[in-house]
């Protein structure tokens, strides 16, 4: 009886098995031809001297060599993207949290706020950019325009390397209204009771916030921050349209652009793989960067989404 019984349940098993990849195959396919053979490839093309037109070449470490060392280009993207993730990013979740606790306070009009807030986000990013770059142009712009009335300095923002960071947080500050929904939807799922008991309790605004508001609404500050994370080692169109249009480049076809204008103050790894691979034709090098870029990313979310110790852990 053992013997046949055994045969049985190996047929059964791997019917399941088999039926188990039928329905993941979709998922499979996806993923060996849209993750892993690009990874894969990417990985091989780092090692090889490639230009788009010629067979590619084997040239062992010296892609490697060349970005960690010798590309004077390298180190202040991978500064400037680290800044960026650091600083833009703790600002937006901050920022954005803010609002949405402002929004739901209002007892009136709460619709017409909520979508002065969001608006901002539809706008396309260059154009947004552009607009900003006007708003904040130092001897034209409005903005330091009222600073100077009211006797406050009057920062280069796009033109000064020291600015240029902050001024493009600003700018993602301004579009705010997609972390503003997600956390006014987390808000209003925050129960009621808890508020009630701690008033009864005699907690004040500070200690609700903090032992009822943050710990219920924790998983999405860790959705909020790994997002923007990912997002800001992304982030490429509003620098380089910045860089370009302080600097005074606008025009199109055949212009020859060096991104990161001012002083390098606005270069993102983004920027350095499209300049060497699509404008260089330097694949090889662009390779090693995009990993560089993806081992940041994947390093950064596997920080964040620590059950302990991260932001999920602390709500529990």
């Amino acid at each position: 009886m053992t013997r046949t019984t055994t045969p049985t349940l190996r047929s059964k098993r791997r019917r399941s098995a088999l039926r188990t990849a039928a329905f993941m195959s979709p998922w499979l396919i996806g993923f060996a031809v849209f993750f892993a053979y690009p990874l894969l490839s990417t990985l091989y093309f780092s090692f090889t001297k490639y230009d788009g037109f010629r067979p590619p070449a084997f040239n062992g470490t010296d892609n490697w060599s060349y970005v960690f060392t010798d590309y004077p280009l390298f180190w202040p993207a991978m500064r400037n993207t680290l800044w960026l993730v650091l600083v833009m990013v703790t600002c937006r979740v901050v920022f954005g949290l803010g609002i949405g606790l402002l929004v739901t306070k209002i007892k009136t009009g709460v619709g017409i706020f909520r979508t002065l807030f969001y608006l901002p986000y539809l706008a396309p990013p260059v154009a947004a950019t552009l607009a900003f770059v006007f708003l904040l142009n130092p001897g034209t712009g409005p903005a330091n325009t009222l600073l100077d009335a009211v006797g406050l300095p009057t920062p280069g923002w796009f033109t000064d390397a020291d600015w240029s960071k902050p001024a493009l947080t600003a700018l993602a500050l301004w579009g705010v209204g997609d972390l503003m929904v997600i956390f006014m939807a987390a808000l209003l799922d925050v129960p009621k009771e808890q508020y009630e008991a701690a008033e009864l309790d005699g907690a004040g605004a500070w200690a609700r916030l903090r032992h009822i508001t943050l710990p219920n609404i924790s998983p999405i500050i860790a959705f909020a921050v790994v997002t923007g994370v990912i997002q800001a080692m992304q982030y490429y169109t509003q620098p380089l349209v910045a860089g370009k249009v302080a600097a005074g480049v606008i025009g199109g076809s055949g212009q020859q652009f060096e991104p990161g204008y001012p002083d390098k103050s606005t270069l993102t790894l983004p920027q350095l793989v499209y300049n060497l691979g699509f404008q260089r034709f330097d694949y090889g090098t662009a390779c090693v960067v995009a990993l560089v870029l993806f081992a940041l990313s994947m390093t950064f979310t596997a920080l964040l989404m620590r059950r302990r110790g991260g932001l999920i852990g602390a709500g529990e």
